[in-house]
C-alpha cells in the first residue's frame, strides 16, 4: 500500500494529532472540516448557511490538493449539533453533488470541535 499524507494552506491546518487527508493508493480519506477559514483563522458561522459552505469550501481544497473533486467522493459523514438544522445544511450541501451524490449519514452530536453547528468528513476514490 501506498500512503501520502494531504496537506494544503487553503484548508485549515488540524487542531489535532491528525492529518487534514491520508490518500491510500487511490483512495482518499479527508478529515472531518468545521468552517475555519484558512487564510483569516475566523469561524464562519453567522448561519447554518455559510458554515455549511465553508466546510464545503475546505473540503473541496483538500480534494483539489489531491488532483479530485467532488465528482470522485463516494461517502460523507456529516455530524449536526441540531437536526433542525438538516434541511438548510442539506440544501447548501447539495450544491456540491449536482449529479451522482455519494453514500451519506447525517448524525446529531451533543458537541463539536470548537463549538461549531456542522462537521463533514469525506471518502473520495480516484
Amino acid at each position: 500500500m501506498t500512503k501520502r499524507i494531504i496537506e494544503t494552506k487553503e484548508a485549515p491546518a488540524p487542531i489535532g494529532p491528525y492529518n487534514q487527508a491520508v490518500l491510500a493508493n487511490d483512495t482518499l480519506y479527508v478529515s472531518g472540516q468545521i468552517a475555519l477559514d484558512a487564510h483569516s483563522g475566523e469561524m464562519i458561522n453567522e448561519n447554518i448557511t455559510e458554515e455549511t459552505h465553508q466546510v464545503m469550501k475546505n473540503m473541496g481544497a483538500i480534494l483539489e490538493e489531491a488532483a479530485m473533486s467532488f465528482a470522485n467522493v463516494v461517502k460523507c459523514s456529516i455530524f449536526v449539533k441540531d437536526m433542525n438544522d438538516f434541511s438548510t445544511i442539506n440544501e447548501a450541501y447539495g450544491q456540491y453533488f449536482k449529479e451522482n451524490a455519494p453514500a451519506r449519514e447525517t448524525v446529531e452530536v451533543a458537541r463539536l470541535p470548537k463549538d461549531v453547528n456542522v462537521e463533514i468528513s469525506c471518502i473520495a476514490v480516484k
